[in-house]
């Protein structure tokens, strides 16, 4: 990671990226696709005509996702700041990505059977939540994982980057930040529906990785693996 990165992220860190308003506008999208989804009992879907209903919620949340990171990039730019600025650097080095992967593998042989754990002792069932969504064929497994990578890198950005900035400098508490954007990103999952609490903790935990390393990076890949193997084990099981 460059000096300089650091010297910006350190900088920048202390205040909001965008005002209030540009927060509910971040919001809104998330809201409304976590409300269709909890409605639907499944991903929130636009229903695109001519394709299957699994491709149309795919298409749905590329969609949702990346709208949501153009209206940060705006943000930073009219900031003067890029998307590196929040993710907090580059990998530089090979070896430097192998040691956020290795990161990412310990967090989710840690946190996988932990959220497991949590969803039995409530006695809920995340996988009947995402039997009807997951890919049935070799294109839906495709658009699946880039769903997957999609997920890893928006969802951290939005969640752990983005919000977790705006809530710390709006109430000078990194603590209170990192356990509100767990709540959100839990509520942000309504398809999940009770399960949404375990969601919650994964947010959380997420937010700790994040604040531990200093980047984004390692939960980035941590959630693309998870989201992306879950699919992979679904498709040929």
């Amino acid at each position: 990671m460059s000096s300089s990165t650091v010297t910006t992220s350190a900088d920048t860190a202390r205040e909001p990226i965008a005002p209030w308003w540009h927060t509910v506008l971040v919001l809104v999208p998330l809201a409304v696709g976590s409300i269709a989804s909890w409605y639907q009992h499944g991903l929130p879907n636009a229903n695109v005509p001519g394709i299957s209903s699994r491709l149309s919620s795919y298409i749905t949340i590329l969609v949702q996702e990346w709208c949501v990171v153009f209206l940060i990039w705006l943000a930073l730019r009219r900031r003067g700041l890029s998307i590196g600025s929040v993710v907090s650097g580059r990998w530089q080095t090979l070896g430097a990505f192998f040691k956020d992967l290795g990161l990412a593998v310990g967090f989710l042989v840690v946190a996988v059977p932990l959220i497991g754990v949590l969803v039995h002792l409530i006695g809920g069932d995340a996988n009947s939540n995402v039997t009807g969504i997951t890919p049935k064929t070799g294109f839906e497994l495709v658009v699946w994982l880039a769903c997957a990578a999609t997920g890893g890198f928006c969802e951290e950005l939005i969640f752990r980057g983005y919000l977790t900035q705006q809530f710390s400098a709006w109430t000078g508490s990194r603590v209170f930040a990192i356990v509100l954007q767990g709540v959100i990103f839990g509520l942000a999952h309504g398809y999940y529906e009770k399960v949404m609490v375990l969601i919650m903790a994964q947010g959380l935990l997420l937010g700790l990785l994040a604040y531990w390393r200093k980047s984004l990076r390692p939960g980035m890949l941590a959630h693309g693996l998870q989201d992306g193997i879950g699919g992979l084990v679904a498709f040929f099981s």
